[in-house]
């Protein structure tokens, strides 16, 4: 079987929503097993690719693997002089030269999935498709989803899971990634209601945001108790109204905004949350209700 090159792994990884890290030969004085611009990809299990073999391969992949395991990785330099004089924990590599690599991780990025592509939903993906996540886009109507519609996302770096289901959106939630957040804003309250109801009820995600008025939230609220049989505390996973409570403009691009401004800050808590070296950075506020929309 051919060997993967290193796009081909890294994308790899990516579809698997597994970290890794990129290993790359920087610069090079003297001799060397490889040239400068010779790449590594390390997984938690794999690795693809090469960057000459023997110390200085294995030393890489050690700390890539450290790396991937730590709650905030950085990119970062590591050195290598190849001479019988230095002291290598895996042997002795005496080429004469000198290496530099390059280290740089590859996390798994955030998931979205925004339920309802209508005036607002469109205006918030055109934004969250600026940024490096996978994000899914799950409607009934066929219209909202056509190719012409969204081909305003077509340039963008994130990847775009698209997602036609003509009756029943709520089967989508099996398909999406642990972690996912989830948007719901469709254009049917009953299907909003449904999606609120199946949230609750299993899945690994995320943060759960419900577009609406605070009277649309007491009638679903009312219904997640008496009919859905949730508790109070399953209850308050449910964020609604969505958006930053001082942005109130109701036109779509500003509601967008919003939603995707407080979206960004729960990235930020999540990544501060995973990371017991990074104290909680003040600017960022505890999670709050947003605007009535």
């Amino acid at each position: 079987m051919a060997e993967l090159t290193w796009v081909t792994a890294v994308a790899r990884l990516r579809d698997r929503r597994e970290p890794g890290v990129l290993v790359t030969v920087a610069a090079v004085r003297g001799h060397a097993p490889r040239p400068a611009g010779a790449k590594l990809v390390v997984g938690r299990a794999d690795t693809w690719g090469s960057i000459g073999g023997g110390n200085v391969e294995a030393v890489a992949i050690e700390r890539a693997r450290e790396l991937i395991d730590s709650p905030d990785p950085q990119p970062e330099l590591m050195d290598f002089a190849l001479n019988d004089k230095v002291i290598n924990r895996h042997g002795v590599q005496c080429c004469g030269g000198t290496v530099v690599l390059l280290l740089e991780p590859l996390p798994v990025v955030p998931a979205v999935a925004i339920f309802g592509v209508g005036h607002v939903g469109l205006e918030l993906a055109r934004i969250l498709a600026r940024h490096d996540l996978d994000l899914h886009l799950i409607d009934t109507r066929h219209e909202m989803l056509d190719d012409r519609r969204l081909s305003v996302l077509r340039d963008a770096p994130a990847r775009i899971h698209v997602h036609e289901v003509p009756l029943l959106p709520e089967q989508v939630l099996a398909e999406l990634p642990p972690g996912a957040h989830l948007l719901i804003m469709t254009h049917d309250h009953a299907e909003d209601a449904a999606l609120c109801d199946a949230a609750l009820r299993g899945g690994d995600f995320g943060s759960i945001g419900l577009i609406g008025s605070s009277a649309k939230w007491a009638r679903f609220r009312r219904r997640l108790e008496s009919e859905g049989g949730h508790t109070a505390e399953s209850i308050a996973r449910i964020r609604t109204p969505i958006g930053l409570p001082e942005i109130t403009g109701k036109d779509p691009a500003t509601i967008a905004v919003s939603v995707a401004a407080d979206l960004l800050l729960t990235f930020e808590r999540d990544r501060a949350a995973a990371s017991p070296r990074m104290p909680q950075d003040p600017r960022i506020p505890l999670p709050h209700s947003g605007p009535q929309v």
